[in-house]
């Protein structure tokens, strides 16, 4: 097989506050003419510092070594007129995150006529008609409409396909696909990765897809490198891999997966939580008096309960209300209908009554990165509830501190450092220590492992499950990803474009699922076919999120 691109002891480090370290440690691979190969490692295995090596996009302050040629010609110290040439024309990027990719500014039509006019010259009518070719081939329903809209205007799954535009604008021979799925709903995922393998086969492209998750690889790859530490640990087809790993890391990754279930919650456990017929609908306001012509429905009629000790998972895909849903049951936002906290419907408290109400109640959200303030070290982050809610005066709050650390696995000794000097799984812990310290009831967990590696995943759902046995806590756990749903909750609640469309206990609606909806989701989260019963295709259920 010709090599589009052959790799050979690549060796990448940088420079920083006076020291050197070392990302990439003599990796050495190909990936031949039509074929998908993938790279699969954890954050900090050297993966995407690999992929933006090909073509010299790392900062000033990296020292590249070694050899990384595209159809036999040389990338690492080649000229910058070559590179330009190459860059977005011959080997094209999809990155993780599109909101990041995209310009928030800028309208999708002058996003993508960039590229055409910068590599081919395309202007004007020409560029229009390509443009719009482009995004019906990914899946852009009219296609026409959309060319003045703005990034946030758009699903997470239509910005992915955008991007997916954008990298094949220019006929790449190679693809660069980081982690292109890991933020979107399964559906989605699923829709993505067909869409990438038919656009592969259409165009004659070769891929080097960068993830951390296996179960990915397996629908899309034909060859596997597993990174760690900056070096390749094993490598091979992809059935290799999957039925023969010899690595034990190899091993370790293909095992991180969440597994059992939760602990069963005691008969006379009391209800923490009960909503009767919730509603959240936003006004939709028009004219220079401002008049209601209409409503987005977010959430209709919503009822649920969860006790002391028990998790509800609330599953379903971007746009479906389950966040909604959380901030109105913390009083967040306006609803109606009843929430119903200790027996006592609150959504009318305010003032000092609804303040107290927030030390039982917390919140645990999807990005730690993001929710943790960067100016702040972790003692002052996880210490901060203390002193709003005057918690036991009578304590040093480093002590109380220096506890909850310790009960979320965190060392003691490293609260006065800023979240930046932490891992993932490491703030995502602080951000749980910080909701545990105030011994909250109800915590609602807002995707709180979508944005971490498996291994880590495991970790964060083990600890979620211990504490909550410690304390009798009762869990409103959001998220698109089922299996981790189906470790972690005893009831699960789904729902589409604001419904509810399905509710039950865990067993029933992953052994049993009623609704065509709910089988799409479980279909594509386990690749499994339920009962031999048809399965509506995810393309027909999320076409108002694709």
């Amino acid at each position: 097989m010709t090599a589009v691109l052959d790799i050979r002891d690549l060796r990448v480090s940088f420079r920083q506050d006076g020291k050197t370290v070392q990302a990439v440690k003599g990796v050495s691979f190909t990936v031949g003419k039509g074929e998908t190969v993938a790279l699969v490692g954890e954050s900090g295995s050297g993966k995407s510092v690999t992929a933006l090596s090909t073509v010299q996009l790392l900062g000033d302050n990296a020292n590249v070594e070694g050899s990384v040629q595209y159809n036999n010609e040389q990338m690492i110290g080649a000229p910058e007129s070559t590179l330009r040439r190459v860059r977005g024309n011959d080997i094209s990027f999809i990155f993780q995150e599109p909101m990041t990719s995209l310009n928030p500014l800028h309208k999708l039509e002058r996003q993508l006529a960039e590229s055409l006019e910068l590599h081919q010259g395309l202007t004007g009518a020409a560029a229009r008609v390509r443009i719009l070719d482009l995004l019906q081939k990914v899946g852009i329903r009219d296609a026409e409409s959309r060319l003045g809209a703005y990034p946030h205007q758009l699903s997470g799954g239509q910005r992915q396909r955008v991007m997916i535009a954008m990298a094949l604008a220019n006929g790449p021979d190679l693809l660069i696909a980081d982690e292109p799925t890991t933020a979107l709903d399964v559906t989605i995922q699923a829709q993505i990765l067909d869409l990438l393998a038919d656009l592969k086969r259409a165009e004659q492209m070769s891929m080097l897809f960068i993830t951390h998750d296996l179960g990915i690889v397996r629908k899309i790859a034909d060859r596997v490198c597993v990174m760690k530490d900056g070096e390749i640990v094993e490598t091979g087809p992809v059935e290799q891999i999957f039925n023969t790993p010899h690595h034990p890391y190899t091993k370790l990754l293909l095992s991180a997966e969440a597994k059992g279930h939760p602990i069963p919650t005691p008969d006379n456990a009391p209800e923490v939580l009960k909503t009767e017929d919730l509603r959240i609908w936003f006004p939709i306001q028009a004219g220079l008096l401002k008049r209601t012509v209409g409503h987005v429905k977010a959430v209709n009629q919503a009822s649920l309960s969860v006790r002391a000790g028990e998790t509800l998972g609330v599953v379903g895909e971007s746009g479906s209300g389950k966040t909604t849903l959380a901030l109105a049951i913390l009083r967040l936002i306006q609803s109606q209908g009843q929430i119903l906290y200790d027996g006592q419907d609150i959504r009318a408290w305010s003032g000092q009554k609804l303040r107290s109400l927030r030390r039982d109640m917390q919140i645990v959200f999807q990005d730690p990165y993001g929710s943790l303030s960067p100016r702040m070290t972790v003692h002052q982050i996880i210490a901060e509830g203390l002193s709003i809610h005057k918690i036991d005066k009578t304590r040093d709050d480093r002590e109380m501190v220096a506890e909850i650390m310790q009960e979320v696995g965190l060392d003691p000794m490293t609260m006065d450092r800023y979240p930046h000097e932490f891992s993932g799984g490491q703030r995502q812990r602080i951000a749980i220590a910080r909701a545990m310290i105030l011994r909250p009831r109800l915590v609602v967990l807002d995707e709180p492992t979508s944005a971490l590696d498996m291994t880590v995943q495991v970790q964060i759902v083990d600890l979620l499950r211990d504490l909550q046995q410690k304390y009798q806590l009762a869990y409103l756990f959001i998220s698109h990803d089922l299996k981790v749903v189906r470790a972690l909750s005893h009831k699960v609640m789904v729902m589409k474009q604001g419904d509810v469309v399905e509710a039950g206990t865990a067993d029933q609606i992953f052994d049993n699922p009623q609704t065509d909806y709910t089988r799409t989701l479980i279909h594509a989260a386990f690749d499994i076919t339920i009962d031999d019963s048809p399965v509506t295709p995810a393309t027909e259920l999320t076409q108002a999120g694709s």
